[in-house]
Order: structure tokens, then C-alpha cells, then sequence
């Protein structure tokens, strides 16, 4: 319930809206799932990609891919130019000390 709230899904759903999610899942639902395995959470490894600083972390369910990670000390401006056509999306501490970069494709 809490993840169908922060992404801004209604707390009821027309069978149609329900049958359409379950048939074209949201990146966020498709981690979700492959988390429910019963099992231990999986740890991460992640790296500053200026740096080389490096944490170990269990990845949230709302993570995407990230194309990069960065620590604190430094900020976007110092990683790898973005390419032709895409935008950068920065998701801010997704440990006390890193930031995940998301490069996606303009819509």
C-alpha cells in the first residue's frame, strides 16, 4: 500500500486500470516482485563513479537502474557527460553518503 501511494495509484482500481498494471507493470512494481522472494535482502555494492568511494547497501524497492552513483563530495556537473537526447535525473540519497543518476531517453 505504501509504494501504490508514493506513486500516486488510487486506493481503488477499475478492473480494467488493474488488469492494464498487471499487464504493463511500472518499473517500480517489476522490483517490487522480484523482491518477494522470501529470502534475505540482496546487498549492493555501490561506487562513486568520480571517486571510487564505495558503500554496501540493501537496494530499496524504488530504486531504478542507476547509470551512475556519486558520493556527497561531489555533484553531477563531474561525471560523465550526459549524451545527445537524454536527460539526467538525480535521486538524492539513496545512502547517507550517495546519490543515484538515472540517464533516460527525452519523451
Amino acid at each position: 500500500m505504501e509504494m501504490a501511494k508514493r506513486h500516486g495509484i488510487p486506493p481503488r482500481l477499475s478492473e480494467a486500470a488493474f488488469a492494464e498494471m498487471n499487464a504493463n507493470p511500472p518499473a517500480w512494481l517489476i522490483q517490487s516482485r522480484a523482491n518477494r522472494t522470501g529470502k534475505r535482502p540482496v546487498w549492493v555494492h555501490l561506487t562513486c563513479a568520480v571517486c571510487g568511494f564505495a558503500e554496501t547497501e540493501r537496494p530499496k524497492k524504488w530504486w531504478p537502474e542507476f547509470d551512475f552513483v556519486h558520493c556527497a563530495e561531489h555533484g553531477p556537473a563531474q561525471l560523465p557527460r550526459l549524451e545527445a537526447g537524454k536527460t539526467r535525473l538525480e535521486y538524492p540519497d539513496i545512502t547517507p553518503r550517495m546519490y543515484g543518476i538515472v540517464d533516460e531517453a527525452k519523451a
